[in-house]
């Protein structure tokens, strides 16, 4: 049995991931900085601590494969000066220390999948109107544009340790049990569709399980290195998908737009991000032989939001 070393195992992506990944019949340890007691087959916890530097180096022994996550969430609080710091360097410092607790302790590590996201790319330009933003495009030089680039290159010295590195440029994902679709289904619930300004802003989204399965094929396909986004090949604008969600709750959903300036007043700087374009290409692992599950976003939002659309329909 192999074992998975994930870090940001206790967020929203790694606790569904680590179910499919228990279910695949890997050994998976989630690093933590509380002392944590499993009673699950074939699941535990260990310990690091980014203050102090310091990794359980049994964790990094027992570690076939590394899924790295952690990172604080961007859209959870305001972005004070304070909170983008902490942002940058929760990606940037846990990364560095994995890259020194594998140059220090034995291990076997074979492959790493490290996440990014797309906010590498900046609004939609002519090119990316026409065929998506890919990997190849400049990083953008936003806060979070930066943010991705420092993320990406802290994970690259463990290229030179000879594991294979697969970073991973997660878009938006759908999740019903939080995240962005959570948030859009609350006005959704009751009759509203709440379109973020114009609502002409392109979103390019990704289905939770086919982002665990995405993550999965990264981690066990050799050929496999390098950049690829993490989004659904159906980019949509957020009017359509607002529409979309309201819908599947209430045939009679009100569409209303939330003006730019009310958002910039309640989201500060977050919100050039809410209001941004960035059509991005699923392309590259397509073309690496990866298939969706969940390609369209009708399809993604009935599998999500089956028991409402059911409910609904029986009345």
């Amino acid at each position: 049995m192999q074992t998975i070393l994930i870090t940001g195992g206790t967020g929203m992506v790694g606790q569904s991931l680590t179910n499919v990944l228990l279910a695949k019949g890997y050994q998976v340890i989630v690093l933590t900085r509380q002392q944590k007691q499993s009673s699950r087959a074939h699941f535990s916890f260990a310990q690091w601590d980014l203050n102090k530097g310091w990794i359980d180096p049994a964790a990094i022994a027992a570690a076939d494969y590394i899924i790295h996550l952690a990172g604080e969430g961007v859209a959870d609080k305001r972005w004070t000066a304070a909170r983008k710091k902490a942002i940058l360097d929760s990606r940037v410092n846990s990364s560095a220390l994995l890259v020194k607790a594998l140059k220090e302790h034995p291990n076997k590590v074979k492959a790493i999948v490290a996440a990014s996201a797309i906010g590498w790319y900046g609004p939609d330009n002519e090119k990316s109107t026409a065929s998506g933003f890919v990997e190849t495009d400049l990083v953008d030089s936003s806060f979070l544009g930066d943010t991705c680039r420092q993320w990406e290159e802290s994970m690259h010295p463990v290229k030179a340790l000879g594991i294979r590195l697969v970073t991973i440029r997660i878009g938006i994902v759908f999740n019903k049990m939080g995240g962005a679709l959570a948030e859009f289904m609350k006005p959704a619930k009751l009759g509203a569709a709440a379109i973020l300004g114009d609502g002409q802003q392109m979103v390019s989204w990704i289905h939770q399980q086919d982002l665990n399965r995405l993550m999965l094929f990264a981690l066990e396909t050799e050929q496999v290195a390098g950049v690829y986004n993490a989004v659904a090949p159906d980019p949509v604008n957020n009017a359509i998908l607002t529409k979309a969600i309201a819908s599947r709750f209430h045939t009679w959903a009100i569409p209303f737009h939330v003006p730019s300036f009310i958002l910039k007043v309640m989201l500060g700087e977050m919100s050039v991000e809410v209001l941004k374009s960035a059509k991005v290409s699923a392309s590259k692992i397509l073309a690496a032989g990866f298939k969706f599950d969940y390609a369209s976003m009708d399809e993604a939002l009935d599998d999500l939001l089956i028991s409402n659309w059911s409910s609904r329909s029986n009345h």
